[in-house]
């Protein structure tokens, strides 16, 4: 694979797709389902999806780890959806609920929520606990690329 060709992986189908880095841009669209690649939005992951997201995708992935019985993550949860929109697309944001993937949190040894997670080829790159605003969101995602 060229520097100028990345591998998105479709937020809809899964599908992984081929997009020259300069087009990230323009909106593209899934080559097998049809629908926009960047929503501007979080994704929501799975114990099913979260690997090849991870994986996958050549871009960076921003993951936020949360549970809905957690006051900070609600009170955090605007400020991700607003931070994803202002990232996209040089990094993917998606969101993972801790108590319907305990065993993913397990993994990477979420202690505490809401934990965001960098994930930069299919490693992690950095973690930040605790709640934070949009713009510490932008400045540490950006700050740890």
């Amino acid at each position: 694979m060229t520097k100028d060709m990345l591998h998105i992986v479709c937020p809809h189908c899964g599908a992984v797709n081929r997009i020259a880095a300069t087009r990230l841009a323009d909106r593209p669209n899934c080559g097998k389902c049809h629908q926009p690649l960047f929503a501007g939005h979080p994704l929501d992951l799975t114990g099913a999806n979260f690997d090849k997201h991870v994986t996958r995708n050549d871009i960076p992935l921003l993951v936020d780890f949360w549970a809905p019985w957690c006051g900070p993550c609600k009170m955090m949860a605007p400020a991700f959806v607003e931070a994803a929109g202002q990232l996209e697309p040089r990094v993917r944001l998606a969101k993972l609920n801790t108590e319907e993937a305990q065993d993913i949190g397990a993994r990477y040894g979420i202690r505490s929520i809401p934990t965001l997670v960098l994930f930069r080829n299919g490693q992690e790159v950095s973690r930040q606990s605790g709640a934070i605003g949009v713009g510490d969101i932008i400045r540490w995602t950006m700050g740890q690329l």
